[in-house]
C-alpha cells in the first residue's frame, strides 16, 4: 500500500504518513484508532514496538 493509499482511506496528507513512517511526527489518537481500525489490529499489538 502506498502512503497516499493510506493518506486518503484515513483521511490525512501523504505528508503526514510520510512523517509518521520517518518518526518526525506521530499520529494524533483519532489517526492512531483509524490506523488500528483499517489494519484490523489491536492497539496492543500498534504500540507493540514502544519501550
Amino acid at each position: 500500500m502506498s502512503q497516499m493509499q493510506l493518506a486518503k482511506e484515513i483521511g490525512v496528507s501523504q505528508k503526514a504518513v510520510d512523517y509518521w513512517e520517518r518518526d518526525i511526527n506521530e499520529p494524533k489518537a483519532g489517526y492512531i484508532v483509524a490506523l488500528v481500525r483499517r489494519f484490523d489490529i489491536t492497539f496492543d499489538d500498534f504500540f507493540a514496538d514502544i519501550d
